[in-house]
């Protein structure tokens, strides 16, 4: 192994403690910062953005004679307006916060190892804004289409309100963009030791199990949709495996 690709005693750090925390503490409010602008921006087209999140719901008005989206108290129209708006700044800055993220994972890592830091950043955006999409596309209808079909199966008629409906999907839309997140942990935790290439594809089968079990639980009475949620998250899973076994062939290489 090359002189360059020495790793130094920890203990050497030159960085403490005390200057991990300001790090953090920068960074914050650096990210703070960036979502505050992207906040603002969203408040000046919140109307627009309501109007893209209930293209899920007014795609199916007509197959199950839905009414439009009610508000039942007098603020609730105002705090959908915000709440939209706060969850459109957070995608839109995104790309800047997950680099402030990966910025302060890279200030502990070795020199060397800084490199896989810089590039995880427009990996992150790109996997974030694909888990936002294909919740919005994909899951959303298939799930919306379930919810409203048990809701006939038990003879009760739909009367969704704006709130609720806009508070179930910018949730999941989060959830789905940081779930889309996963190969870039694996990457991650492998270029730190705590998971070998060969212990992850050894759990192939595990994994495999576990995210139809995942697709079952989240989508139940449907197989669609527990097909359409389980196989993004295997495939998921194989991209990681892809990223560690790319970085591992690159640090063999002569250079």
């Amino acid at each position: 192994m090359g002189q360059a690709k020495k790793k130094q005693d920890p203990l050497e750090s030159t960085m403490s403690l005390g200057d991990h925390l300001e790090e953090l503490r920068a960074r914050l409010i650096l990210a703070i910062i960036g979502v505050a602008v992207g906040t603002i921006v969203c408040l000046i087209f919140g109307t627009h953005l309501i109007r893209f999140i209930e293209v899920p719901y007014n795609n199916l008005k007509a197959e199950y004679n839905l009414s439009d989206l009610k508000v039942l108290a007098p603020a609730d129209a105002f705090a959908v307006y915000m709440k939209i708006s706060l969850i459109g700044g957070l995608i839109l800055s995104s790309p800047w916060v997950f680099y402030q993220l990966w910025m302060f994972v890279a200030a502990g890592l070795y020199e060397h190892e800084k490199r896989y830091v810089r590039a995880a950043v427009p990996f992150s955006v790109i996997l974030f804004a694909a888990g936002a999409v294909f919740f919005l596309f994909v899951m959303a209808p298939l799930c919306l289409t379930f919810f409203l079909k048990f809701g006939r199966f038990i003879k009760v008629e739909a009367a969704w309100t704006l709130r609720e409906y806009v508070s179930f999907m910018t949730i999941l839309i989060l959830v789905f963009g940081l779930a889309f997140q996963t190969p870039m942990v694996i990457f991650i935790l492998n270029r730190m030791g705590l998971v070998s290439l060969r212990g992850l594809c050894r759990s192939r089968k595990y994994v495999l199990l576990g995210a139809f079990v995942v697709g079952a639980v989240a989508t139940p009475g449907d197989v669609v949709p527990q097909v359409a949620l389980a196989v993004p998250l295997y495939l998921l899973f194989e991209l990681g495996i892809l990223l560690c076994y790319v970085a591992q062939r690159k640090e063999k290489s002569p250079n």
